[in-house]
């Protein structure tokens, strides 16, 4: 499958196939011999001081926790090991994104998650200092969190139109009449697009959302404006949770994810441990195996659930 606007993912296996065909544009790891077979996180749990999860596909699918991951992250706590969420969900400013964990029985703090959202914020200053911003952001979202001059890019028809940089945090207003009017407003007047979050799709109860990522990256098949992709695989976001899990040595930490080219890239590249979860998320109804061959992105360890 190339990737194209017009060939949405369907099944897990299309979505391995856009990811596939943008792999160009991820980072490089180091190759993996092979994968360790689990049943869950408490068999390798002794291995690592810490663990960086993420949250679909691992914690919940939609709106709903996953069977026993709530009891697993109790049993991890009560045997000193840190956790961290490490989410590309940058639709919700933290205070809400923590509150949906608590909603679906987690006990995570507010230190404990980490956005992509976060992490782009953190970097807005250093990527054009004094810029103002027209941000995609979901219904609701006040922007209170950002410190920079922004606006609600979708407020207005001419929104997209003004700021000196585009942030796009969420897709859940976006259309493809919008990626249209984008491409416009880019090839009019190009300007730095920051996508806070690269995933190209999410797991739900019935099926996958289209995510930033996948726009983006559309974007870079008819412009090849200036993007900025933070979030998982890339480093900044495991930068960010290393120091949040303790700082200590990588390879005491692991990367608990649904799929091969952000989690296990990333985590791969950064030099963590690394665990696919297969019966939740990108995977789940498929035998993995084919896809890490392909892919040549081997975690250090397989596990069904959390």
């Amino acid at each position: 499958m190339s990737f194209s606007l017009h060939s949405p993912p369907v099944t897990g296996a299309d979505a391995f196939a856009l990811y596939q065909a943008i792999r160009q544009r991820l980072p490089q790891a180091a190759p993996k011999m092979r994968s360790n077979m689990a049943a869950n996180l408490a068999e390798i749990a002794a291995q690592y001081d810490g663990f960086a999860l993420d949250a679909f596909g691992v914690l919940n699918v939609g709106q709903g926790a996953i069977a026993g991951a709530v009891a697993r992250m109790a049993q991890l706590r009560a045997a000193g090991k840190a956790l961290c969420v490490l989410s590309n969900a940058a639709s919700y400013p933290k205070p809400d994104l923590v509150a949906k964990y608590h909603r679906l029985g987690f006990d995570f703090t507010a230190d404990e998650v980490v956005s992509s959202r976060d992490v782009a914020l953190s970097l807005l200053p250093h990527l054009a200092d004094g810029a103002s911003w027209a941000v995609i952001s979901a219904a609701g979202d006040m922007l209170d969190d950002i410190s920079a001059p922004c606006h609600d890019a979708l407020a207005t028809p001419d929104g997209l139109d003004h700021g000196d940089g585009v942030l796009f945090l969420s897709s859940a207003r976006w259309t493809m009449a919008l990626q249209e009017r984008l491409q416009d407003t880019l090839r009019a007047r190009p300007r730095m697009v920051v996508i806070a979050n690269p995933d190209l799709v999410a797991p739900q109860e019935t099926g996958f959302s289209l995510e930033p990522g996948y726009f983006g990256h559309a974007l870079a098949q008819e412009l090849q404006p200036c993007l900025r992709y933070i979030g998982k695989p890339y480093g900044d976001a495991f930068s960010m949770v290393q120091a949040r899990l303790g700082g200590g040595a990588p390879h005491r930490l692991a990367m608990v994810g649904d799929t091969l080219h952000t989690d296990i890239l990333g985590g791969n590249a950064a030099g963590f441990g690394t665990v696919l979860v297969t019966g939740h998320g990108l995977f789940r109804g498929l035998d993995v195996a084919p896809f890490v061959t392909e892919s040549a992105i081997t975690p250090d360890h397989i596990i069904p659930t959390t």
